[in-house]
């Protein structure tokens, strides 16, 4: 049996993982037949949003491992605590999670850093040779992980695709039924959110990432 890891952001697409991307991941997966695990950083979101109102909650604080654990039903492990032996590839659903606390670019843009502890945990998987998934921001990570113009999509968006473009990556335009795969480095990508206007539309870009993923290993 195929064992993937999950790396989550949160708990609610506007400061953690988005919610929905990452249950029809988890879904896929074990449809197939793959089992899973999932990860968080064990470290303060960017800020707490209110996702009734939009509005950004001042003085709250949140931790995204905690956060994260809502979703994976308290089955999940700090990103340190990784043995890369135990899985054969790794999935990073979206949500602006992936872009405030798994990276900063949400506020540096172009200059983004990814965040040290995921930096290290993705980079088992990329030293390993073993087959990632990404889904909608969050593919905007891979040029800082990889350092030979890795290809990814975002969708369309022209601002973050040309942001994607001058951190070092090749951007290809898709929508969210597509993925884009780049075989040398063993990565999967799609739009899913960034385009999808429903839950049945990011479902069918995700599940043909999971299957993709799945078949790599």
């Amino acid at each position: 049996m195929k064992n993937i890891a999950v790396l989550l952001s949160g708990n609610g697409v506007f400061d953690g993982a988005e919610i929905q991307e990452s249950v029809l991941a988890l879904l896929a997966l074990s449809q197939a037949g793959a089992s899973y695990h999932c990860f968080a950083p064990n470290i303060n979101q960017l800020h707490v949003v209110n996702h009734l109102t939009g509005e950004v909650e001042v003085n709250a604080q949140r931790n995204v491992l905690q956060e994260s654990a809502r979703i994976a039903r308290g089955d999940i492990s700090d990103v340190s605590a990784l043995n890369i032996a135990q899985f054969d590839g790794l999935i990073v659903p979206g949500g602006f999670g992936a872009a405030k606390n798994l990276c900063d670019f949400a506020i540096a843009g172009g200059d983004c850093v990814v965040q040290p502890q995921v930096e290290s945990f993705i980079q088992e998987f990329v030293l390993a040779s073993k087959p990632m998934g990404f889904m909608c921001i969050a593919p905007i990570m891979l040029p800082r992980i990889f350092k030979n113009s890795p290809k990814g999509t975002i969708g369309n968006d022209r601002a973050t695709a040309q942001a994607f473009n001058e951190m070092g990556g090749e951007h290809l335009e898709s929508t969210c039924a597509d993925i884009v795969i780049d075989k040398q480095n063993r990565l999967v990508t799609t739009p899913a959110y960034m385009l999808a206007t429903s839950i049945a539309e990011a479902n069918v870009g995700i599940k043909k990432l999971v299957t993709e993923v799945l078949g790599m290993c």
